[in-house]
């Protein structure tokens, strides 16, 4: 191993991986929230919308609750994401089974 130090390194690999857009709303930027998925122009977690979704709340209040930084579109790009996500995991494990 090189005279790197551990925190060296990992901020390389951060430094290395790219933004990648996941849609017209959802992104994943290494430099926004540790790659964690955001929408775009903000710090909002995707998973967190996704959260309120599955609690049952209505789209319009979790827009007010982000004070209508997360459209009604974005929340139906995340659910659409989340959802061919999961199909795509079931798939796999249907073929490994």
């Amino acid at each position: 191993m090189s005279d790197l130090g551990q925190d060296t390194i990992q901020e390389h690999a951060v430094k290395t991986r790219k933004r990648k857009e996941l849609g017209q709303y959802i992104v994943a930027d290494p430099q926004i929230c540790h790659g964690q998925l955001t929408f775009k122009g903000t710090r909002i977690m995707v998973k967190s919308v996704l959260y309120y979704v599955a609690q049952g709340k209505n789209w319009d209040w979790i827009s007010q609750e982000y004070f209508g930084k997360v459209s009604r579109e974005a929340i139906a790009e995340a659910v659409s994401l989340a959802s061919e996500a999961l199909l795509e995991k079931m798939g796999d494990r249907r073929r490994a089974a």
